[in-house]
């Protein structure tokens, strides 16, 4: 792919994903709770409150300066010993994206509220939402357009014909969810959720034409199971789906961990998942005491892999988990070492 082409299909793909908004997305869905569903908010299983780091990095083969993702979150479970059978969710996270060599930037930044209540001993129902604060801005001095290329290189004296009203919008955006989990079993846990991102249907365009700048709304749907299926094996099933405006994505796989300790301090972690006909994505990990460290590559299958050499995107997460002091014997809702 030469250099003409290259920066024409990303000039492209920028304009594009300005156009209809597409959201920011992770490979390790699973990962990050937070930025999948508002409900998530303090649903966690095993511990009372989690921190998580997530870092992403595209186009790595064709880009000197590669597409960076960066998601920082941290949420807490509030009230569990107050609430009769319940208990309050809060948590936020920070969101950074970088298109390339920084011509197109976003920062998002988001507080999430979610209510967690029992049904018996075997079930749980929770629905939360986040409000947040979102900015994309545009250095129009670093792009490129075609009309510039005059036959050797880009000559940024030549007019490309673009006019923007504005380098730079920000907005208050919405998403609310609703999970259910079910574990008859100690070895057994089952949780589905389904949110919607942008109710509140805010506007996004450097443009003066804002009659098709309302970012469309996104739904998100999913599966996960947490299944103990031997005293050192634990597995992970889990299927996603999510559609905003005529984008559509659906990824499913498995990991399993693999206790190296005596009481599950240190596991290994090793997975796989396929986003339908995109890519398939190998994933390894490490945890040690409620520390784990996980990456993902994204193996490129659909025609992309022409341009990219089937060189796709890579992930890193760092999660931390953990107990408040006096609730270190409290039962965890999920198979456990």
């Amino acid at each position: 792919m030469n250099k003409f082409s290259t920066i024409l299909f990303l000039s492209l793909f920028m304009l594009c994903e300005n156009t209809h908004a597409q959201d920011l997305h992770f490979s390790q869905f699973f990962n990050s709770p937070l930025t999948t569903n508002p409900a998530n908010t303090g649903f966690i299983p095993d511990a009372d409150y989690r921190l998580g780091a997530h870092y992403r990095s595209q186009w790595t083969s064709i880009l000197s300066s590669p597409y960076k993702t960066i998601s920082v979150f941290g949420d807490a479970q509030l009230f569990r010993n107050t609430l009769e059978n319940g208990w309050l969710g809060a948590g936020a996270v920070i969101l950074s994206d970088q298109a390339g060599s920084g011509a197109l930037t976003s920062t998002k930044i988001y507080g999430s509220v979610a209510y967690h209540q029992m049904l018996g001993n075997s079930s749980l129902l929770s629905a939360g939402f986040n409000l947040g604060w979102a900015n994309k801005r545009i250095d129009d001095s670093k792009l490129k357009f075609p009309s510039q290329f005059n036959g050797k290189f880009f000559d940024n004296s030549i007019p490309s014909g673009v006019t923007f009203a504005n380098t730079s919008v920000s907005y208050f955006d919405m998403q609310v969810g609703m999970n259910y989990a079910y574990f008859p079993k100690e070895d057994v846990y089952i949780n589905a959720g389904f949110s919607i991102h942008h109710v509140n249907r805010p506007k996004e365009t450097f443009f003066s034409n804002s009659s098709d700048a309302i970012i469309p709304m996104r739904y998100i749907g999913f599966i996960n199971a947490i299944l103990k299926v031997h005293p050192r094996v634990i597995i992970s099933p889990n299927i996603y789906y999510t559609t905003q405006a005529k984008s559509s994505e659906l990824v499913g796989g498995l990991i399993a961990n693999y206790n190296l300790s005596e009481y599950g301090e240190t596991q290994f972690i090793i997975g796989a998942y396929c986003r339908y006909n995109e890519a398939v994505i190998p994933m390894a990990g490490l945890e040690w005491k409620n520390i784990r460290f996980t990456f993902s590559y994204d193996v490129t299958t659909s025609s992309l892999n022409s341009f990219n050499n089937y060189r796709g995107a890579s992930e890193f997460n760092l999660l931390k988990n953990g107990y408040y002091p006096e609730n270190v014997d409290r039962q965890s809702l999920c198979p456990r070492f």
